[in-house]
C-alpha cells in the first residue's frame, strides 16, 4: 500500500480549526502530562461523556503519580468503577510504581521510554509524547483512521496492521519541517473525528477544514469509507447470579485473575440453574437458605463474549462463616467502598447499593 502525502498547508488549517473549535475538557490545556496520560487511558473504548466526571473524581483523589502508585487496589477499582476494562486501572498503578522508582515520579519525555512502560502501547505513547511533550509523532486512534481514510479515499481494511502503519507513516511526514505543532495536530485529528467526521450518520463536511481536498467528500463515499472487516461473533455464556444475603448483608466474591479480575461480584456459575439448584448451591457454600425469589434477567456485552444472566435472591439465616478467603459479607453502606463491575448494574440498582 502506497504512502500518502498530508500537506503542511492542510495540517495548518487543521490546527487553526482545532484552536478555535476545541471543546473545554478537564484534562485539556492543564500543562500536566499526568492528566494527558490518565485521560488517554480512560478514553480507550469509552465515551467522553462517561469519562469527564470520572476523570475529575479520579484526579481529585489521586492527583499525581505518587498517590496513584500508593493507592490500595480496592480503592483504585472503586474509583475506576463504571469505565470498564479494569485491567487498564491495574496497569495504571503498575506504571505509576515504575515511574516512581525509575523516573522520579515523572512521565519521560521520550516516545520509546513511554512505550516501554506497563500498559502503554504505541497509541498511548504517541498521544502522551505529542500532546504533553510536543514530540513529532501522531497518535492514530479510530477517529484518526476514519478521518485519514476518508481524506485520502483509502478503501483497504483499517483493521489490518499494514493499513494502520501506512497511515501512521504518512502522517509522520507532516512533522519534517518542524512548522506544525505535534500537540495541536494530534488533538485536531482526534477532535475532527469526534465532532465533524463522525462514524455514524452523515459527516458535517460543511464544517470541515479539510473538505476541499477530501476524497470521500468529493466522491460522496463517506458511507463506505472506512472499511472494517467484520469482527468474529461473540461467544454467549448463560450465567446464573446468586444474590446471597442475610438480614442486611450481601455476600460478595472477589474474582480471580482474568476477566474482571480483582473485582467483587455476586457469586454465580456459568450455566443456568433452576431455583431448586440455586438453593442447593447456597447449601454447598455452607448457608441455610430460608427463601428464594427470581430477580430480573440481564445481559452484559464484553468485547468477545456476552453474559446472558438470570438471577435469584437467596435469603439465609444469619451468616457466621464464609465459604472461602475470597468472600466478604457487607451491608449497603460498606459496599459503597468496593468496586462492583457494571456487568452487575441491574442488581446493584435493584438493591440501590450505589448512591
Amino acid at each position: 500500500m502506497k504512502r500518502f502525502e498530508f500537506s503542511t498547508e492542510d495540517a495548518g488549517k487543521l490546527t487553526d480549526w482545532f484552536s478555535v473549535n476545541k471543546r473545554n475538557l478537564p484534562w485539556r490545556d492543564t500543562g500536566d502530562p499526568y492528566d494527558v496520560w490518565i485521560s488517554e487511558i480512560m478514553l480507550q473504548q469509552t465515551r467522553i461523556e462517561a469519562v469527564r466526571d470520572k476523570f475529575i473524581q479520579f484526579t481529585e483523589e489521586l492527583p499525581d503519580i505518587d498517590s496513584l502508585a500508593e493507592c490500595e487496589d480496592d480503592r483504585l477499582m472503586r474509583l475506576w468503577e463504571g469505565l470498564g476494562y479494569y485491567s487498564r486501572a491495574r496497569n495504571l498503578k503498575k506504571c505509576a510504581v515504575v515511574l516512581k522508582e525509575k523516573y522520579d515520579s515523572r512521565l519521560p519525555a521520550d516516545y520509546d521510554a513511554l512505550l516501554a512502560l506497563p500498559g502503554i502501547g504505541p497509541y498511548t505513547a504517541a498521544a502522551v509524547a505529542s500532546i504533553a511533550f510536543g514530540i513529532p509523532v501522531t497518535a492514530v486512534d479510530g477517529n484518526v483512521l476514519r478521518v485519514i481514510a476518508r481524506y485520502f479515499g483509502i478503501t483497504d481494511d483499517i483493521r489490518q496492521n499494514t493499513t494502520k502503519k501506512t497511515i501512521e507513516d504518512s502522517l509522520a511526514d507532516v512533522h519534517q519541517d518542524g512548522t506544525i505543532s505535534p500537540s495541536l495536530f494530534t488533538q485536531g485529528l482526534m477532535e475532527l473525528g469526534q465532532l465533524v467526521c463522525v462514524p455514524k450518520g452523515k459527516p458535517k463536511c460543511e464544517e470541515c477544514p479539510l473538505s476541499h481536498h477530501c476524497s470521500a467528500y468529493r466522491e460522496q463515499t463517506y458511507d463506505s469509507i472506512p472499511y472494517r472487516s467484520p469482527l468474529k461473533k461473540r461467544k454467549v455464556i448463560g450465567r446464573t447470579i446468586l444474590v446471597i444475603r442475610d438480614a442486611d448483608r450481601f455476600l460478595l466474591h472477589k474474582r480471580p485473575e482474568g476477566l474482571l479480575g480483582g473485582l467483587y461480584e455476586f457469586p454465580g456459575t456459568d450455566r443456568y440453574l433452576s431455583s431448586h439448584e440455586a438453593m442447593l448451591e447456597a447449601e454447598k457454600m455452607g448457608f441455610t437458605p430460608l427463601r428464594i425469589k427470581a430477580l430480573p434477567e440481564a445481559v452484559h456485552i464484553f468485547t468477545h463474549l456476552e453474559w446472558h444472566m438470570k438471577a435469584f435472591e437467596i435469603t439465609c439465616g444469619e451468616i457466621t462463616e464464609l465459604p472461602g478467603e475470597d468472600y466478604i459479607l457487607l451491608n449497603k453502606k460498606e459496599l459503597q467502598s468496593y468496586a462492583v463491575p457494571s456487568a452487575f448494574r441491574t442488581y446493584v440498582n435493584w438493591y440501590e447499593i450505589r448512591d
